[in-house]
C-alpha cells in the first residue's frame, strides 16, 4: 500500500509525540508544489518519490529535521530551489541536510552519465531508476572508447566514496537519508533497461549495503542485499525464494515449537520477555549454500530465535532511572542465556558474546547454536530494548531518542561517546591513508593497474592488480585467513609467498592458529589492503601487548596500596576514570598504563577517591584527598625558596604536579604517579606539597616521546619535518633500528610549554603512514641514552 502523508504522520506521532508535524506537512506541501508536473520512468508522479523516502525514514524513527529533508531532498536539484531559499522557508539544519545529499546525489554518477550519453538527471545520478529531464543529453557519438569510459567510471567511483564517507563523518543523517533514497529507487527499478538495473544493483551490493551495515542499519541493508541480489541473479534468486516456500510449513512449526518451550522456562523463571522468530535473509542464505556447496534442504538454521529481556524506557526517567534499568536488562541477559542452555543444548563452539565486545557498528547482542526441536542447529539471539533497537536502525536509533526531552538527556553523553567511535571505525579500512591524496593514490593503485583473475579451489574468482601475490590474495579472502598463512598453494603446487599470480590460477592457503603475520610480508603485497591489514595487525598487536601489562600494573599497586584489586572489573568505577584521562574505554587507560603514558598513581589515587567518597566506611586504607588548596607556583617562583623541575619524570604545567620539600634543594616538583613521590607519600608524606604550576609566558621545558614504526628509509626525515612545520626545538634523537623485526624506535626530546603542545606533536605524529605507537614518554623515563643523538 503506498504511502500518504497522512500515514507518515501517524506513524511519526506513535514515535514522537512531541514532533513538530506542522513542519513536515509544510515541507511535504512545498515538495508537492515544486515537483509538479514532474513524473517517474515508472510513470507516477514524482512526489511519491520523496513520499516513499520519508515513509522508510520514519520506518527507521528517524527525527523531525530528516523527515523534512527527505520530503525536499531532490527540490535543490531539480526544481532550481536554493539552498539559501530553503533555509529561509527551513531553518538552516534542514537546509545543510539537504545540501549533503544533493551534493552525494550530484556527485555519484555525473561523470559515468556524461561517459554513457544520458541525460544528466538528479533521479539517474541517484539510482537510476527514473528521469524526467532538465539537464541537456550528451551526445553519445561524444562518448570516449570502453577503456578509457571504465577508467573514468572507476576514479568517479573512487572520489564518490570518498564524498561519501566525508559527508557521514560531518552528519550520519545525510547517509541515513541517502540510503532510504537508495532503497526505494533499488524498489523501483523496473523502469530501467536490463543493463543499467544490473549495474546500479552491482553498486548497490559493493558501496551501498555495505555502508548500511558500517551504520549498523539492519532494516535498510538486508532489504538492500536482497533487492540487489534478484537483479543480479535472476535464476538463483528465483529458485531459492521457490525451495523456501515449499519447506516454509514445515519449518514454521519448529519455529513454534522452540518459542513455546522457550516461553515456558522463562516463564518458570520469572522473567517476562519477547521470543520472536527471524527468517534469515535470501543472499545471506545463497552465500552459505555457495561457500559451503550445500543444497538449501541441508540447512536447518533458515530460522533464527531473538529473545529480548528487560524493560522498555519511558520518556519521563531520569538518569539514575535509566542507568539502573540498563544494568538490571543487563544481568538478564546472562540469565537468560542459562535458560536457553537448559531448554537446548549448546554446540560447543558456537557462542559469540558482542555485549562484552560491541561490534564496530555499535551492535551488541548474545549469540549462541543450540541442537533444536528435532536436534538441528537453532541460532539463539539475546539482546535488552535499547540493544534491539540499536541492531535493527543502528545510527538510526538515536536521533527521534534525542529529541525526547528528560529521558533522552538520560542518555546523550553515551551517544556523544558511541557516535565518536563510530566515525572512528568508519575509517579504520583506510586508516593508512590520511590525507586525501594519499587514499586516492591507494585506492587508484588497486584499481587502476592490469587486473589477473585467480580462482580459489570452489570456483570463485577474486580480481587482483597485476603482481599481486599469494600476500594480497589471503586477505582479500579474510583478514584471519592472512593473519594465520603459513604457505601458499598455486595450481596444486607449494610455491613461496613471493610468487606473483597469472590468470587463471587457482590459489588455496594453509593457515595454522598459532601461525601469525611477518613484517616482510609489507614488501611482499601489492594491494593497499593487504598492506592496511598487516600494519594494523601489528598496531594491534602492540596494543594488546601493553593492555595485559598495563592492567597487570594496576593490579599489583592496587594490592600494595590495600585497596581491593575486584574494582578493575567494576566498569562504573574505572571507565568514569578512563574518560576523565581522556580515553575511549577502560582498554584503553590499561594500554596508556602500560606504556607509561599515563601515570600510574593518578589512576590508583582516583580509583582510591572513588572509595572515600562513595563508600565511606568500607575502605579505611590509603590517604585520603586532600581538602587544603593547592600551593601556587607563580612565573617567578615563590619566595625565599629554590624551585627545580625534577629530571626523573620531567613535569609540563598542565600536568598533576607535586612538590617534594627537599633538604637544603629547595622545592622539586614531580609529575603525580613518579615513583620517587609515591616512595616519599609512603615515609615522607609531610614533605609533600600538591601544586598548582604557573610558569611564565614563553617559558619552554623539555620533554620527550617515544616513537615506534615500521623501518624504512626516509623515517628520520618525516619525523623531523613534522617537529619542523610545528616549530618544534628538538633537543636530541636517540634511534635504534631492529634489522630482524623490520622496526624502529625513537626517543626524541625537544622543549614545549606545556602539555597541550606535547599532545598536539602526538596528534600530529599519527599520520605517520608506518607508526606502530607513539607516547609521550612515562614517568620515570629517565635520561636520553647517548646514542646516536642529533642536535
Amino acid at each position: 500500500m503506498a504511502a500518504t502523508i497522512d500515514s507518515i504522520l501517524s506513524k511519526v506521532r506513535r514515535y514522537n509525540p512531541q514532533a513538530d508535524v506542522a513542519l513536515l506537512r509544510r515541507a511535504f506541501d512545498y515538495a508537492v508544489e515544486k515537483h509538479e508536473g514532474q513524473f517517474r520512468r515508472t510513470g507516477e508522479p514524482y512526489i511519491m518519490h520523496p513520499v516513499e523516502v520519508v515513509d522508510i525514514l520514519t520506518g527507521l524513527e528517524m527525527d523531525t529535521p530528516s523527515l523534512a529533508a527527505g520530503f525536499l531532498h531532490d527540490v535543490v536539484e531539480d526544481c532550481h530551489v536554493t539552498k539559501e531559499e530553503l533555509a529561509a522557508e527551513f531553518g538552516a539544519e534542514i537546509a545543510e541536510l539537504v545540501d549533503g545529499v544533493t551534493k552525494l546525489k550530484l556527485a555519484d554518477f555525473e561523470r559515468r552519465g556524461a561517459s554513457e550519453g544520458v541525460a544528466l538527471d538528479s533521479s539517474v545520478g541517484a539510482a537510476g531508476a527514473e528521469t524526467h529531464g532538465g539537464a541537456d543529453a550528451v551526445d553519445a557519438k561524444a562518448a570516449p572508447d570502453p577503456r578509457r569510459k571504465k577508467r573514468l567510471e572507476q576514479r568517479s567511483s573512487a572520489e564518490n566514496l570518498r564524498k561519501i564517507l566525508l559527508a557521514m563523518a560531518r552528519d550520519f543523517r545525510v547517509m541515513v537519508i541517502k540510503l532510504g533514497d537508495r532503497l526505494h529507487n533499488m524498489r523501483t527499478l523496473q523502469g530501467l533497461p536490463p543493463e543499467r538495473r544490473k549495474k546500479v544493483a552491482e553498486e548497490t551490493m559493493q558501496i551501498f549495503a555495505p555502508l548500511a551495515h558500517r551504520l549498523g542499519i539492519w532494516q535498510i541493508k538486508w532489504q538492500l542485499e536482497d533487492l540487489a541480489f534478484k537483479h543480479l541473479y535472476p535464476e538463483e534468486y528465483q529458485e531459492i525464494t521457490e525451495k523456501i516456500a515449499r519447506t516454509r510449513r514445515e519449518r514454521e512449526k519448529d519455529i513454534k515449537d522452540a518459542i513455546y518451550k522457550i516461553r515456558e522456562s522463562f516463564e518458570s523463571a520469572g522473567m517476562d520477555v519477547e521470543i520472536q522468530g527471524r527468517p534469515k535473509h535470501l543472499w545471506s542464505i545463497y552465500n552459505k549454500i555457495r561457500k559451503q556447496e550445500l543444497d538449501i534442504q541441508d540447512l536447518y538454521d533458515l530460522i533464527a530465535l531473538r529473545v529480548i529481556v528487560g524493560e522498555q524506557g519511558t520518556d519521563g526517567e531520569t538518569e539514575e532511572e535509566h542507568q539502573a534499568r540498563a544494568r538490571r536488562a543487563l544481568a538478564d541477559c546472562y540469565a537468560a542465556l542459562g535458560i536457553v542452555h537448559t531448554v537446548y543444548m549448546p554446540i560447543p563452539g558456537k557462542f559469540g558474546d558482542y555485549i562484552a565486545k560491541t561490534k564496530a557498528n555499535l551492535y551488541q547482542s548474545l549469540h549462541t547454536k543450540v541442537f533444536g526441536p528435532r536436534g538441528e542447529p537453532l541460532e539463539v539471539q539475546i539482546r535488552t530494548w535499547e540493544m534491539h533497537r540499536t541492531a535493527e536502525f543502528g545510527v538510526a536509533a538515536h536521533w527521534a531518542y534525542k529529541e525526547k526531552g528528560e529521558g533522552a538527556r538520560a542518555g546523550q553523553a553515551d551517544f556523544d561517546r558511541k557516535m565518536s567511535f563510530l566515525r572512528q571505525q568508519l575509517f579504520d579500512w583506510q586508516q593508512d591513508a590520511k590525507g586525501s591524496t594519499e587514499f586516492l593514490r591507494s585506492v587508484v593503485s588497486d584499481l587502476f593497474t592490469d587486473q589477473v583473475f585467480v580462482f580459489t579451489p570452489k570456483g570463485d574468482v577474486i580480481d587482483l592488480p597485476a603482481g599481486a601475490t599469494p600476500v594480497d590474495f589471503a586477505f582479500r579472502i579474510h583478514s584471519d585467513v592472512g593473519e594465520h598463512m603459513v604457505a601458499a598453494k598455486v595450481n596444486g603446487k607449494i610455491v613461496p609467498l613471493s610468487y606473483t599470480f597469472h590468470n587463471g590460477d587457482i590459489a588455496s592457503i594453509v593457515t595454522r592458529p598459532q601461525a601469525n603475520p611477518s613484517l616482510d610480508w609489507l614488501n611482499l603485497a601489492k594491494t593497499s589492503h593487504a598492506k592496511s591489514k598487516i600494519k594494523h595487525y601489528f598496531r594491534r598487536l602492540r596494543y594488546a601487548d601493553n593492555v595485559i601489562r598495563g592492567r597487570d600494573t594496576l593490579q599489583e599497586e592496587l594490592g600494595r596500596a590495600g585497596l581491593p584489586t575486584e574494582v578493575l572489573r567494576d566498569l562504573r568505577r574505572i571507565l568514569p576514570i578512563a574518560q576523565a584521562l581522556n580515553k575511549e574505554s577502560v582498554d584503553d587507560l590499561f594500554a596508556a598504563i602500560g606504556f607509561g603514558d599515563t601515570a600510574l598513581g593518578i589512576v590508583v589515587n582516583r580509583i582510591r577517591a572513588t572509595f572515600t567518597e562513595h563508600e565511606d566506611g568500607e575502605y579505611k586504607k590509603g590517604r585520603r584527598p586532600t581538602q587544603q588548596a593547592k600551593l601556587q607556583i607563580a612565573p617567578g617562583g615563590v619566595d625565599g625558596v629554590a624551585v627545580t623541575r625534577a629530571k626523573c619524570c620531567l613535569p609540563l604545567p598542565g600536568d598533576e604536579v607535586v612538590g617534594y620539600v627537599s633538604r637544603g634543594k629547595g622545592m622539586m616538583l614531580h609529575r603525580e604517579g613518579c615513583p620517587n613521590v609515591a616512595n616519599w607519600r609512603s615515609h615522607e608524606p609531610e614533605r609533600l606539597v600538591d601544586i598548582d604550576w604557573q610558569a611564565a609566558e614563553g617559558a619552554r621545558f623539555e620533554t620527550g616521546i617515544s616513537i615506534e614504526t615500521l623501518d624504512r628509509v626516509g623515517l628520520l626525515r618525516d619525523v623531523t619535518e613534522i617537529l619542523s612545520e610545528n616549530r618544534t626545538f628538538i633537543v636530541g634523537i636517540n634511534t635504534r633500528s631492529d634489522i630482524n623485526k623490520g622496526t624502529a624506535t625513537m626517543r626524541i626530546d625537544f622543549t614545549a610549554a606545556s602539555t597541550y603542545d606535547v599532545t598536539f606533536i602526538v596528534k600530529k605524529l599519527r599520520s605517520l603512514e608506518d607508526l606502530l605507537s607513539v607516547h609521550r614518554l612515562g614517568v620515570g623515563a629517565g635520561e636520553p641514552e647517548p646514542v646516536a643523538v642529533v642536535k
